[in-house]
């Protein structure tokens, strides 16, 4: 080894090392051996994931927000149907009667054309749901977030419409292969219906059953407090499980 003294300092294979007091020491090895905290990830949910959360029943809620925490820690997840949302919304800004979606199934990854395939079809229902064309037009819609219960839930429609006659919706499309469950449409509807002064004033919400081109709607002879009151309580439950599932602190 390269060694040679040069005053206070040491010269070590040509590297100078200067010796630090005790209390600088002191405060050196502090730092070494401070641990940063494990972050605290708040629980939350996107207003897809609680609704889906309520559809779910006995263990499958748990192994549910065990899920949605894992992706929240890692950051995960991707959204596969942006492009055919996008299609959709070119064929009714202008009036193209379906020729976006009809193309946008040769523009996706391979992998992904059988999925823009099977929805396709139901979109176009939709489309031809709406009326003539020259009728309606897109409204731009706003995110807003929901306190329910001890939960954060984001309530993020996918479009707006407005049509010549003055009405409004506040769009949300749902993809999955099987229908939305009555919970989740009731929670959904209920949600958007809760922030529409936030979303598109004086708008109806409604939710979209993609695959099958079925538009749902609020139920006349629902009873805001009573889906209050119960979403309160699934929120509660989901909070307890998304604690629940935290990584336990090292032994």
């Amino acid at each position: 080894m390269y060694v040679r003294k040069r005053g206070p300092e040491l010269l070590i294979f040509g590297v100078l090392h200067v010796p630090v007091s005790a209390s600088e020491e002191t405060d050196v090895t502090m730092s070494t051996l401070s641990t940063n905290p494990v972050p605290v990830i708040p629980p939350y949910a996107t207003m897809l994931g609680f609704t889906r959360y309520v559809s779910r029943t006995g263990p499958a809620k748990a192994t549910f927000v065990g899920g949605l925490r894992k992706q929240r820690e890692r950051r995960s997840g991707f959204n596969p149907h942006g492009q055919l949302v996008k299609a959709l919304k070119a064929d009714i800004a202008f009036r193209t009667g379906g020729s976006y979606l009809d193309g946008v199934v040769g523009l996706v990854k391979d992998r992904w054309k059988p999925l823009y395939s099977t929805l396709r079809g139901g979109a176009r229902a939709y489309l031809a749901s709406l009326g003539d064309p020259e009728l309606v037009n897109l409204a731009q819609t706003r995110d807003a977030i929901a306190t329910v219960g001890p939960l954060a839930v984001k309530i993020n429609p996918h479009f707006g419409l407005r049509y010549d006659d003055g009405r409004r919706e506040a769009v949300r499309l749902h993809f999955d292969e099987e229908p939305p469950a009555a919970e989740a449409v009731t929670a959904m509807l209920h949600l958007m219906a809760r922030h529409m002064d936030q979303i598109l004033p004086n708008a109806e919400p409604v939710l979209v059953d993609v695959r099958r081109g079925v538009t749902h709607r609020l139920d006349a002879a629902s009873q805001p407090a009573y889906v209050e009151s119960w979403l309160a309580g699934e929120a509660a439950a989901f909070t307890a499980m998304w604690s629940a599932t935290a990584a336990p602190a090292a032994a």
